[in-house]
């Protein structure tokens, strides 16, 4: 447990909780809170498997919020006890399943050979040996949960199937026991071993979604290096990280992470902020330039003094940001779960009736009792505990055969009532790389010459900039010529000779604090300014003093599908917008090329700004979509309805893929429409599913009580109704993602020419 202090005088506390199942869960265990004096306002999350409170300060408040949790039927543990939990397998807990697949598919057979023609049954006995393991031991957890549930007064997933399947049991226990000898009754025990089977897979399903909740807070605490170089009387020591204080210097070698937020003191580098910013140009760092604790120091040893430690860095913000974020209310509850308060009370008070109305119109009590059973049996919820699952796992699993791989149903859920697609910029719209847009030289100069030698002089380097320039160079298939003496100046830029002549690189700042002049390369230095490139000067030493020879100018590139993307959803009625941690000329100039008006472009914006923007599309009433890619997407990802990472190459991803409900593959746009296809289709067949499954109830159960019906139907229309369900949610193994062209040809050319710049 942790708490934080707030300016008012309330307490958040913060509390684990161990053992909620579904959405019902989460309504008993914010019940149990409220009843707690003092508690102001409760907040539980399924997904992170805890409870956010605030509460008025008082002695032993937080103990008496733990007994509350317990006294609810559910184990109060730390706050952070899943983040902490060590990483498990994909197939960890999937042991019940199995047995519980290997127990039930023998039952199953006999039902299979009745659909060929073949009439057979295994012994009683024999049914009886494989069912009820399923039923007492592997079905435990429904029992206990259910019970919780009817002292809470509240009806869920788990009432019904232990109600139903205990109903399918005890049936055929009855049947067995009561048959004449010699006799062989139709007995009920597959349905309840696999009705409790197929129940366990799909919890086994959420629960391996559920664990990746929590990768997104590991990725963003992974950042943070565990010691640093302090700078002492005695030359360098390392310390844990936990020891640094506001005020200590430290050393940060090159290639080492920045531990926390501080102050150069000393020395020279290069930056790479793209885990704060999502830009991947390196950012020049000199004498009291700030930097950020979790970025990427590059060539250069600087010296450091601290600003800010622990919770009050800039990474622990995004940290938060990230967990606030996750722990908001689900927009939209489980639809079954609601129907299940409602639906079990129904069902028993009908059973009720049932067998007291057969009884007391003078039928006889076993006629009676097997009417009321009946009317359990064929209300048992196998179809509507199967109709979102099997949904949900065959979209899911289609859609990862084309590269979109859904983390959570949730996500699946919203994703087809997108209003708004928000995406990130750089290495979502674009490639995320730098690459050498512009070489402008003098009009009498030979460009490719002039390349060649910058190429060369760049050609030792690892710099991203330098291998932009390399890279153009061999484009050309320029032959590179020899350098020599080449010297570099972190942060700045580096000289060496060539052919015995004296050669500059280097960022314009440094060009101007060495006095050359641009002359007339000025016209081409302010456009390109203007357009929000980075750019560097490439100069010749000469008798008279250093000459400009070359300006060199460096962009990202937009994604071939870009704008076909945008052109895409704009013609489905979805508003696209760009977040961009870029200046205005640069975002501006890139929104342009992928068909984006001005307004629909927010520049200069950081991550805390991002997920405050989709926050604020959010209180309009819009449900919002973020496609993003780095660790700077991570708030915005998780604070949308809907997060979409893009797989691509390079640091943060993994971060931005587990704070997203949806992660792309690849890093093709188009995708993104594809994505919204798949969960608009998987929602109606959810809706298809649930319609039948209640179709065979509604129907069955007046049957079932007024005695049209036997067991033996009962059972086979219970098992028609989970083959309805699995056949229709198994359509969507036919789904292909549409290309762009007969995307636009469908959706109509003329509307999507209309909206594109």
């Amino acid at each position: 447990m942790t708490t934080a202090q707030l300016p008012t005088k309330s307490k958040r506390v913060d509390i684990g909780i161990h053992g909620m199942t579904c959405a019902s869960c989460v309504g008993r265990a914010e019940r149990a809170l409220k009843k707690v004096p003092g508690v102001q306002e409760v907040s539980v999350n399924l997904a992170t498997e805890s409870a956010r409170v605030m509460v008025q300060p008082s002695e032993q408040i937080e103990a008496r919020l733990r007994r509350a949790v317990r006294d609810a039927g559910y184990e109060p543990v730390a706050a952070n006890a899943a983040i902490d939990a060590p990483t498990e397998s994909n197939w960890a807990g999937f042991a019940p399943v199995a047995l519980g697949l290997a127990l039930s598919v023998p039952l199953m057979l006999p039902m299979l050979g009745d659909l060929l023609g073949l009439h057979w049954m295994l012994p009683a006995w024999i049914q009886f040996a494989l069912a009820t393991p399923v039923q007492f031991i592997l079905g435990a957890r429904f029992y206990k949960a259910g019970w919780h549930s009817l002292k809470a007064l509240s009806g869920n997933m788990d009432l019904l199937v232990a109600i139903g399947t205990s109903a399918g049991w005890a049936l055929s226990v009855w049947l067995w026991l009561s048959a004449a000898p010699g006799a062989m009754p139709h007995l009920y025990f597959e349905a309840s071993a696999v009705v409790i089977t197929l129940v366990l897979l799909g919890k086994w399903l959420e629960a391996r979604a559920k664990r990746q909740t929590t990768s997104a807070i590991r990725a963003l605490h992974a950042l943070r290096p565990e010691t640093a170089h302090l700078l002492g009387l005695d030359g360098e020591m390392d310390v844990p990280i936990d020891e640094v204080l506001v005020g200590d210097e430290l050393v940060v070698r090159p290639g080492e992470r920045f531990a926390v937020d501080g102050r150069v003191l000393e020395g020279q580098t290069q930056v790479d902020e793209s885990m704060l910013t999502g830009e991947p140009l390196p950012v020049s760092k000199t004498r009291q330039d700030r930097v950020t604790g979790g970025t990427l120091n590059g060539d250069g040893r600087v010296i450091v003094q601290v600003t800010a430690t622990g919770v009050d860095t800039v990474l622990a913000g995004i940290i938060r940001l990230v967990e606030d974020a996750q722990a908001a209310k689900a927009p939209i509850q489980r639809l079954v779960d609601k129907v299940s308060a409602v639906f079990v009370p129904v069902v028993l008070v009908l059973a009720l009736l049932t067998l007291l109305g057969w009884w007391l119109t003078g039928a006889p009590f076993e006629v009676a009792v097997i009417n009321a059973v009946t009317v359990l049996v064929i209300a048992c919820p196998c179809a509507l505990g199967l109709a979102t699952p099997a949904a949900i796992m065959a979209g899911t699993g289609v859609a990862a055969q084309h590269g979109i791989l859904i983390k959570d149903a949730q996500a699946l859920e919203l994703a087809h009532k997108a209003e708004v697609v928000v995406f990130d910029k750089t290495g979502t719209l674009t490639l995320g790389q730098a690459r050498l847009t512009d070489f402008a030289v003098p009009a009498d100069a030979d460009q490719n010459a002039l390349l060649a030698i910058a190429g060369a002089l760049q050609s030792g380097s690892g710099h991203p900039l330098a291998r932009a320039v390399v890279m153009a160079a061999q484009d050309k298939q320029l032959a590179l010529p020899v350098v020599t003496k080449l010297q570099s100046t972190p942060g700045k830029g580096l000289r060496g000779q060539v052919n015995g002549e004296d050669y500059l690189i280097g960022s314009v700042r440094w060009m101007q604090e060495l006095g050359v002049q641009l002359d007339g390369l000025d016209a081409r230095l302010q456009s390109l300014t203007a357009q929000g490139a980075t750019l560097a000067v490439m100069a010749h030493q000469t008798p008279a003093g250093l000459k400009a020879l070359a300006l060199l100018a460096f962009g990202d590139e937009p994604k071939a599908g870009a704008g076909a993307a945008i052109a895409i959803l704009r013609a489905r009625g979805i508003r696209v917008m760009m977040l961009s941690g870029d200046n205005t000329g640069a975002a501006l100039a890139m929104a342009k090329r992928v068909g984006l008006q001005p307004d629909e472009v927010i520049s200069n914006v950081l991550p805390g700004d991002k997920a405050a923007h989709i926050a604020k599309l959010k209180q309009q009433g819009l449900t919002v979509v973020m496609v993003g890619d780095g660790v700077n997407d991570a708030p915005a990802l998780a604070a949308a309805d809907v997060g979409m990472a893009m797989a691509n190459v390079g640091g943060g991803t993994d971060v931005a893929m587990h704070a997203a409900g949806i992660t792309l593959m690849r890093g093709d746009l188009a995708l993104v429409a594809a994505a919204l296809d798949i969960s608009n289709r998987t929602v109606a067949k959810i809706r298809q599913n649930l319609f039948w499954a209640f179709v065979y109830n509604v129907a069955g159960i007046p049957l079932a009580a007024f005695g049209f019906l036997s067991p033996v139907m009962a059972g086979a229309a219970m098992a028609m109704s989970s083959v309805s369900v699995m056949s229709n949610a198994l359509l969507l193994k036919r789904w292909e993602p549409k290309t762009a062209d007969s995307t636009i040809n469908q959706l109509g050319s003329e509307h999507v020419a209309a909206r594109v710049v």
